[in-house]
């Protein structure tokens, strides 16, 4: 208790109004708005949420429904400003510097839009698209249908609008569903290939890598790479169908597993990149488990009144925050002590949360 009186006056002589977080209330078609850890707003009407993701880019908000809308909305005034619908199923965007570009789904198709979400360009590719990530004036994806990866580049690029033109194609492994960008290397995972693609994007030369665990034994299935957590120096992988998390080294030689509590989802790196925190599916649903990094220990576990389906760390204080939907409730884990400090109820069925800092205005 005496922890808990300190730690909330510490916040309020602070004042941590630097940062502003935006929960996806999946089931009702909104974002729910904390401030100071109070919930504050509500941005509604934003389609199909099950699988909301939200995006920053200086002063502007973006967020992409399943049903295959995009929409921008300030993150400073809780307002919707304008939205359009690329298809009937998107599965991810990124945001340039003078561009949004939507992976969809059902019309097999990448829409490039203008920041206010004007239509400028539909590439075709006759399949569902996948990781869509951006390398300096360069648009990747994956070509889930195709097994390719495809690589565009902007000829317009440092003027008003893009224009992209295919650069390159590379045949991957079998129906690639994820990816993710680390420096100039893309990194594609599949769904019938074991192991994982890597391309240099300056050499534009590609790679399998075959990933084994103990005993040489390979991984037959690379989870989403939205799961994974990349340290300095190691690689978190929760281990598909097994309670385990898998760790690497940056070149990938196997380092050891972790027995956590039960099958793990997703694993997030905090900040100071001395912890991971892991949540897990199945009857393992509302507890989470925190992981020393340097040790590969597990230092606690808490179980919830509910399912845990997200937890974001704070960048600007020590809170560690916990979307239990199964309780519509947010709660706030003090990181310095490791004690529970807080709850925000009336969250609507929560999954994501998203953080947009005050700094990052234009």
């Amino acid at each position: 208790m005496i922890k808990r009186v300190i730690f909330l006056l510490a916040i309020t002589l602070i004042g941590f109004a630097k940062e502003k977080v935006f929960v996806v209330e999946r089931e009702d078609s909104s974002l729910a708005v904390i401030q100071e850890h109070k919930l504050i707003d509500r941005i509604k009407n934003l389609h199909n949420m099950n699988h909301g993701v939200v995006k920053f880019s200086g002063s502007d908000g973006y967020l992409i429904s399943r049903d295959g809308y995009i929409v921008k909305f300030d993150p400073e005034h809780d307002k919707v400003l304008t939205e359009y619908k690329t298809s009937k199923s998107a599965i991810g965007f990124v945001i340039g510097k003078n561009y949004v570009a939507v992976a969809n789904y059902d019309d097999k198709s990448v829409d490039i839009l203008d920041r206010d979400l004007k239509p400028l360009q539909k590439i075709k590719t006759g399949s569902k698209n996948v990781g869509i990530k951006v390398y300096k004036e360069r648009l990747i994806f994956a070509q889930m249908d195709n097994d390719k990866v495809s690589v565009y580049k902007d000829v317009n690029h440092g003027k008003a609008k893009p224009k992209f033109e295919l650069e390159k194609e590379f045949s991957v492994g079998k129906m690639p569903f994820d990816a993710m960008i680390q420096g100039k290397t893309y990194i594609v995972g599949f769904f019938l290939t074991k192991g994982f693609g890597v391309i240099d994007l300056d050499k534009m030369d590609y790679k399998l890598i075959k990933v084994t665990t103990e005993g040489n034994k390979p991984v037959l299935k690379v989870p989403h790479f939205g799961f994974w957590s990349l340290s300095r120096d190691k690689t978190f992988i929760p281990a598909v169908g097994d309670n385990k998390v898998m760790v690497y080294d940056k070149s990938f030689n196997f380092i050891k597993n972790i027995e956590v509590q039960g099958l793990p989802v997703f694993t997030s790196l905090s900040p100071e990149q001395k912890y991971i925190a892991v949540t897990f599916s199945g009857k393992d649903f509302p507890y989470i488990q925190i992981i020393d990094t340097k040790t590969l220990k597990i230092i606690k576990t808490y179980k919830f009144d509910g399912k845990v389906l997200h937890v974001r760390w704070s960048k600007e204080e020590p809170i560690l925050y916990v979307s239990v939907n199964g309780a519509n409730k947010i709660v706030l884990i003090d990181t310095s002590s490791w004690t529970q400090v807080g709850e925000i109820k009336d969250i609507l069925k929560p999954s994501g949360i998203f953080i947009w800092h005050y700094e990052d205005k234009k």
